[in-house]
């Protein structure tokens, strides 16, 4: 799929299913690119529709499954996008270091393809305060093969990224700020329940495709949280 330069070709992007939940016009909402006039399309459509696939399969369709519905607060930006919020303070980390995050139509350093989005889960915030952030961390480090997570004190929203060489880290601007945990730290393995008493069980998800890549997606999951 090439670039979107008309509107019938931005809104066919958009109808693009990602995944029995999700599909790509929600992913391309940006604040930014309504206010700075920048359109948020991507370069490279088809590594963002791949990457975007991954992120809502993986990550986003497993939540949603076990705590209903989720919110997203943001999804892809594009690098014109990311570079302008960056450059004017709008919480935007630079391209190269966004590359496989927000920017889904980039493949990081190593070559990986990646993607983020921002999301906030009501379940949580309508029975715990903000402080409480490390229950939803721990769960979601037990449970899905995330990458990064970063969590912020506005309704615990959090990023959410898959990669496909995934770092297994988790971070917070909610006290206690910083790193919660990392590979190599002694509190990265083992389980973490004690944490998250009365949370739903992980509610699976499989894809209705007929060509096992959702079994052969589920495998990979599994590798990621032995």
């Amino acid at each position: 799929m090439r670039r979107p330069q008309t509107v019938r070709a931005l809104e066919e992007l958009g109808r693009v299913r990602l995944s029995p939940n999700f599909f790509m016009r929600e992913f391309l909402h940006s604040e930014i690119a309504v206010m700075s006039g920048i359109p948020n399309q991507p370069d490279d459509p088809d590594l963002a529709i791949a990457a975007g696939r991954r992120l809502c399969e993986m990550l986003l369709e497993p939540l949603q499954a076990t705590f209903g519905r989720i919110g997203l607060r943001s999804g892809f930006r594009n690098c014109a996008v990311n570079e302008y919020g960056n450059r004017h303070g709008y919480n935007c980390a630079r391209n190269e270091a966004d590359y496989a995050g927000h920017i889904w139509d980039r493949r990081d350093k190593d070559g990986h393809m990646g993607a983020t989005a921002c999301i906030v889960v009501p379940w949580f915030i309508d029975r715990h305060p903000v402080s409480e952030w490390r229950r939803l961390a721990w769960w979601v480090h037990d449970h899905l093969p995330y990458s990064h997570l970063q969590f912020f004190p506005k309704l615990c929203a959090f990023n959410i990224t898959w990669n496909e060489r995934p770092v297994r880290r988790i971070d917070s601007f909610i006290a206690p700020k910083g790193c919660l945990t990392k590979l190599g730290l002694p509190n990265h393995g083992g389980d973490h329940s004690r944490h998250y008493r009365g949370f739903p069980d992980l509610q699976t998800f499989v894809s209705p495709d007929t060509d096992g890549q959702s079994r052969e997606r589920n495998r990979a999951r599994d590798s990621v949280l032995r």
